[in-house]
């Protein structure tokens, strides 16, 4: 009888493992009608109007990026506009504004977002600013935008220093204050709503992704605005975090640093990673606290700015991941990270190994930008922060068995439904559009 329950045992454990590993979420395309969209980043949020406001970015010279709204209630999707007209640089004959790569924020019924530059060089494996072959001019530079959500007005608030894309953005909706950092070089600047002025900081981290050879830093994609004093963080590749506070010029780095055993070893000189930057970070006013993710190891963390203490808290990559205890395919990390509508619940869109006759798929060593080094899945991971409950809901598939691939943007509906712009294969094309998983998914658990 004892063995005969020894065995039934393992029967069940076996059974609940292999039930484990085929878990699968399944995702709904969507097609916008813009077949040149490729890999965007950022530049999906959940606005109060019910619907969904994303970009889909263009690599194109000519053709720009363009912004959508889908409507959840009618399933149907409507287009904004273009950004390179929203700009007022439509048919200039300069390199466009082919990408977004921030989240939208919604302040007194506008979107306040950034354009960048999506036409790149590329120069020892590195994308660098476009040179503009003959007949066109350089990249004029990105630009601060805002949508008005009841007419579908554009407004072109500033344009960035130096002729520089915007890769990084975000906004101090208290006191009516927008930060960025421009790419490739890191510039950091400030634009004050009320003065209509922008202002320079200076850059964040030596000579940025514009950079080469021990210059180079990679530059941080999320800027932490605490909504107490209105003081601004962000990090370098070294694990330095900084501090701008309103009403100053200057960048101060605090006594805490991000350069924690758990997230790994670089050298902040070499590309291909992002050194000891958070990847994506998001404000709890629970605890009035950051909760963030370091996008290399997968490490959760609390950022505590009045104690100015980190707390590593949990590895919250795929189940498969953390058996593996290697790093994810993605060479920077998820940017697809955000606290849900019910003010508790992180959302968390990451890699997951692929195995093949048992054995893991194995990518490239070494790469000099971001990219998938190799083939992976799609994890959903929701953490709940009260109970500090971490569950992977699964991989997540198209309905022809596909996989989604370059994943780095994150929205939850209303109803706990995930949305993201990942790459679709359909009648032998391959573009990058709209995906939702249906929710809701509560307290760390799906419904």
């Amino acid at each position: 009888m004892k063995i005969k329950n020894i065995v039934l045992i393992i029967l069940v454990v076996v059974v609940a493992g292999t039930a484990s590993a085929q878990k699968r979420l399944m995702a709904k395309t969507y097609d916008s009608g813009f077949p040149l969209a490729h890999d965007t980043y950022n530049a999906i949020s959940a606005a109060s109007d019910g619907k969904i406001y994303y970009v889909l970015s263009s690599q194109s010279i000519d053709t720009g990026g363009m912004m959508y709204a889908f409507n959840p209630r009618t399933g149907r999707t409507k287009l904004c506009g273009d950004l390179t007209e929203a700009c007022g640089e439509k048919g200039s004959k300069a390199i466009v504004q082919g990408k977004s790569h921030v989240r939208f924020v919604e302040w007194r019924g506008k979107l306040y977002f950034a354009t960048h530059v999506g036409y790149y060089s590329m120069v020892d494996g590195m994308e660098k600013m476009g040179i503009p072959p003959a007949g066109y001019k350089p990249y004029p530079g990105g630009h601060l935008l805002t949508y008005d959500l009841r007419t579908g007005h554009f407004e072109n608030l500033a344009i960035a220093p130096h002729q520089e894309g915007i890769l990084t953005m975000n906004m101090d909706t208290l006191r009516g204050l927008i930060y960025g950092i421009t790419w490739p070089t890191g510039y950091v600047f400030r634009y004050d709503l009320a003065t209509r002025q922008l202002q320079e900081v200076g850059a964040v981290s030596g000579e940025g992704e514009n950079g080469m050879g021990a210059q180079f830093r990679t530059l941080c994609r999320a800027i932490a605005i605490d909504p107490a004093d209105g003081s601004a963080y962000m990090t370098t590749s070294e694990g330095t975090i900084l501090r701008c506070r309103p009403g100053q010029t200057t960048l101060e780095p605090i006594a805490e640093n991000m350069k924690k055993d758990y997230f790994g070893l670089y050298d902040p000189s070499s590309p291909g990673h992002m050194g000891y930057n958070w990847r994506q970070i998001v404000w709890h006013s629970g605890d009035r606290s950051f909760y963030g993710v370091h996008g290399n190891s997968g490490y959760l963390f609390r950022f505590d700015p009045g104690a100015q203490r980190i707390d590593v808290l949990d590895r919250i990559t795929s189940e498969p991941s953390r058996r593996s205890g290697m790093f994810d395919q993605f060479s920077y990390g998820y940017l697809g990270f955000i606290l849900g509508p019910d003010h508790r619940t992180l959302y968390y869109l990451t890699g997951g190994p692929v195995y093949e006759h048992g054995k893991r798929v194995e990518g490239k060593d070494h790469t000099a930008m971001g990219e998938a080094k190799g083939l992976e899945d799609l994890h959903l991971v929701t953490y709940d922060i009260p109970t500090h409950v971490y569950k992977d809901h699964g991989a997540i598939y198209y309905k022809d068995g596909r996989r989604p691939l370059y994943v780095n943007s994150i929205a939850v509906g209303a109803d706990g439904t995930v949305y993201t712009l990942a790459r679709i294969s359909e009648n032998g094309k391959e573009r990058t559009d709209l995906v939702s998983v249906k929710g809701p998914f509560v307290k760390g658990g799906a419904k």
